[in-house]
């Protein structure tokens, strides 16, 4: 099978974790008798430097041609410290998810055994640990109207949120929680905003569409409790766009770093693949990012964008044997860490 794949390394760490997942679909495509075609394209703080415009229509149009898109990460410091920037990396990273019709960001939470000792909560509470966080991606306070008054001493941030964009995220959560243990959380505001009261009057309803799912209703500041204190409550959660944000972000202690988790970000025309980190910009060019983030990210594009479930599983196993057997980058092992593109070498080799 022949498909077309964007790579988009974007800023710090982003282009050596996406080339070590290259390195992997390599010996995939080698394996299963594949052809992945790989065409790059700039994003980020490197495309504001190169073009001026953190999304140049040239990635654009790359990534619409292409059957799925592998990104990296973006962002860097010299944006970061100056808040009179008027155009920063993050900017084209909401306009690709916008422009792409990027609707639901899928972030799965999985322990592997050899990495439970690494997370700074306790075995016993995240070993079991497997869940999904389902994310509304292009909707909310992030792409709500903002601004400033005249005199510059009051800032707003409009969250807004539509039926059609809810029950779009909504839809797919269901039919995903379907096929795992049949449990949503919904998790949300509802005593204080009304977008999530929205939210909870739409999902309530939908909820008659999918009577084999039980569906439960969870402020955010309890679920934020509830994944430290009992992750394994969960099968499926649901949320709105920052609070998925900022979720899963804390829930990348889980597994002991937040180098090892992965997502999609499904879409109208195509679809996103990435790790949650960002570009971690004092690591870059020193080949010690953990890659497999990255790499279990490629798995879920074999497989969510491609059908090819055999090949995702594959990586999978392979990134297990890999752990299990001791090696690991330097934020999972102490003795004899390996480097980015050596995890991703040595992967690919148990692939093989």
């Amino acid at each position: 099978m022949k498909k077309s794949i964007a790579l988009l390394g974007g800023d710090g760490v982003g282009p050596e974790v996406v080339q070590a997942a290259v390195t992997v679909l390599d010996a995939v495509a080698e394996k299963y008798n594949h052809e992945f075609e790989f065409q790059k394209g700039v994003i980020g703080g490197v495309a504001i430097d190169a073009y001026g415009d953190p999304f140049p229509k040239d990635t654009e149009k790359l990534c619409l041609d292409a059957d799925a898109i592998l990104f990296g990460a973006i962002g860097d410091p010299k944006f970061d410290n100056d808040p009179s920037a008027t155009v920063r990396p993050e900017q084209g990273l909401l306009r690709m998810r916008k422009k792409l019709g990027l609707y639901a960001n899928v972030r799965p939470i999985q322990t592997f055994s050899a990495t439970l000792d690494t997370s700074p909560l306790k075995r016993v509470v995240v070993e079991g640990s497997d869940f999904v966080v389902i994310r509304e991606l292009i909707g909310g306070i992030y792409f709500g109207e903002k601004g400033r008054n005249k005199s510059g001493t009051q800032a707003f941030d409009m969250s807004t949120y539509s039926v059609k964009e809810i029950e779009q995220v909504g839809r797919f959560a269901f039919k995903l929680a379907e096929k795992r243990q049949r449990h949503l959380t919904l998790v949300d505001k509802a005593n204080v905003l009304e977008t999530s009261r929205l939210w909870r009057e739409r999902i309530q309803k939908m909820s008659d569409e999918f009577p084999d799912v039980t569906v439960e209703y969870m402020f955010v500041d309890n679920a934020a409790m509830q994944l430290i204190k009992n992750p394994t409550l969960f099968d499926v959660i649901l949320t709105e766009n920052m609070f998925g944000d900022i979720l899963t972000d804390e829930a990348s202690v889980i597994t002991g770093s937040i180098g090892m988790l992965p997502s999609a970000s499904i879409g109208e025309q195509t679809s996103l693949y990435e790790p949650i980190h960002g570009s971690y910009p004092k690591a870059a060019g020193h080949n010690s990012a953990n890659p497999i983030g990255t790499i279990l990210s490629a798995a879920m594009m074999l497989e969510y964008s491609f059908g090819m479930t055999e090949e995702a599983q594959a990586i999978r196993s392979a990134v297990t044997q890999v752990l299990d057997a001791g090696y690991g980058t330097k934020d999972l092992v102490v003795d004899e860490p390996l480097g980015t593109q050596e995890m991703g070498e040595k992967i690919a080799q148990n692939l093989s």
